[in-house]
């Protein structure tokens, strides 16, 4: 009897380990390629017709000219769009959502954003994220909605115009997707730099353990 009691044991401390499951690894790199593809074909489609006074280095574009980056744009557009529509569904259906990014709370944010800063922010329990985690995922997942709207709304302007009425006009639309597109690479960046100093994030988000 103890040596099956032993075994249930070892059973579920190695089903514990398991800190993210399949379905989110493959959507998270699937997104993750989706997502650098349409930043470097956006950055292509950006400096046919630039918003500011600067254009992207021609080496960190993708497509060659205006047409295209529009096909690399449109492919990864549906590839990430599908992704992060499953990954949407999923993440409700399963309550991980409820369960990896609720409470946030501003002393919460405010306690981890001190404790990062003084390098005494604990990552002990990959399973749990800290407030800062959960308000860059719950933020990232709101200007991921706000760049396809905008997005669709660019694409198709006279058959999606309830769209560009949601943000005013064409011009403000695209100002919304440009800054988007600001925030999820300053995103990317904290994240890998996160990944970078906690090492075993990354490992789990590749094999799950």
């Amino acid at each position: 009897m103890s040596s099956l009691t032993m075994t249930d044991e070892q059973i579920s401390a190695t089903r514990a380990k398991v800190i993210q499951p399949v379905w989110v690894r493959v959507m998270h790199w699937t997104n993750a390629v989706a997502m650098i593809l349409m930043i470097l074909s956006g950055w292509q489609i950006y400096n046919a017709s630039p918003l500011f006074g600067f254009s992207f280095p021609r080496e960190y574009t993708l497509g060659g000219w205006l047409g295209g980056g529009l096909l690399w744009h449109f492919a990864a557009m549906w590839l990430l769009m599908v992704n992060g529509l499953a990954y949407l569904v999923t993440g409700f259906a399963t309550g991980r959502f409820r369960k990896k990014l609720l409470p946030i709370t501003p002393s919460g944010v405010l306690h981890d954003v001190r404790a990062a800063l003084t390098f005494k922010l604990g990552h002990d329990d990959l399973t749990v994220y800290n407030y800062v985690q959960r308000l860059l995922y719950a933020g990232i997942i709101v200007v991921g909605v706000l760049i396809v709207l905008s997005g669709l709304s660019m694409w198709k302007p006279v058959q999606l115009y309830y769209l560009v009425m949601l943000f005013g006009d064409y011009p403000t639309a695209r100002y919304v997707h440009f800054f988007c597109m600001a925030a999820i690479c300053a995103f990317l960046v904290i994240h890998v730099l996160l990944a970078l100093l906690v090492p075993k994030s990354l490992r789990a988000m590749i094999i799950g353990r």
